[in-house]
């Protein structure tokens, strides 16, 4: 059963079209990754799945709940961990994670045990009266995935989850996410430029580039389809062997300005 359904995604900023008719489905219980080189139009399709940029066609659904017509069901479903830090700084790890409850109407009696739970989950709980500014770069993306997981979502969405993290606690972030993958079925969309992470991490992959998705399915389907022997020749067949060096002022250029659509 499909939890996640994009048909014929596009969105278009002015003349630049970010992503391009993609459709793509999401079993339930599944891991999967959203795997491109930067630029591809991945945090795009992430921050049109949570809702956070309206689709200039197509259609989104997330448990059976349209995105543009239902955002509040929607928001509901999901929990999400960004690219960029969101935590409050000047908070302690339990008043960020309280806060997000109360936002999420979690009953008061049941909120105090989710939140020792999930510290605990994330091996913060001795840290709880701990101002988030003196946590390091990987306590705060734990605290951000067990903030995320406070309303028991059905969804995690992660964008570029691991960005800037030592390969250590990468390694121990997986690990917490695929003991919740398996404990609890929650579903795990994330996306990722590193090939290692979506190879060892998911169990389908959707390879998305210039903004259109040129490939779909497990490691060994990639594999299979495009005649080669790892997980990083089948990317670099699909999306070309060039560093793009020519791309890179035309892409910046493309962020602002989709930071400037996403800010309206």
């Amino acid at each position: 059963m499909a939890i996640i359904e994009v048909k014929n995604l596009t969105k278009k900023f002015g003349d630049f079209t970010a992503v391009k008719d993609i459709s793509f489905s999401v079993e339930k219980g599944n891991i999967f990754a959203f795997l491109g080189p930067n630029g591809a139009g991945k945090s795009t399709t992430i921050k049109m799945l949570t809702t956070l940029l309206t689709p200039t066609e197509g259609e989104l659904l997330i448990d059976g709940n349209s995105v543009v017509k239902n955002p509040r069901d929607v928001r509901r479903s999901f929990g999400i961990v960004f690219q960029d830090p969101s935590l409050d700084d000047e908070l302690t790890a339990y008043e960020n994670m309280e806060i997000h409850g109360i936002l999420y109407g979690v009953k008061k009696d049941v909120l105090v045990d989710r939140i020792k739970q999930l510290l605990e989950f994330v091996e913060l709980w001795d840290r709880k009266k701990s101002l988030v500014k003196e946590f390091s770069g990987g306590m705060k993306r734990r605290l951000e995935i067990a903030r995320g997981l406070l309303h028991h979502p059905k969804v995690l969405f992660l964008d570029e989850p691991t960005l800037g993290l030592d390969p250590q606690t990468r390694n121990h972030m997986w690990e917490y996410l695929r003991k919740l993958n398996e404990t609890e079925g929650i579903t795990v969309f994330f996306t990722t430029h590193y090939m290692e992470e979506a190879e060892r991490i998911a169990n389908h992959i959707a390879i998305i580039d210039h903004g259109s998705i040129v490939a779909l399915g497990t490691v060994d389907e990639l594999k299979k389809s495009t005649e080669t022997t790892s997980l990083e020749e089948a990317f670099l067949k699909l999306t070309g062997r060039d560093i793009r060096e020519e791309e890179v002022s035309k892409t910046d250029a493309m962020r602002a300005r989709h930071n400037a659509w996403s800010k309206k």
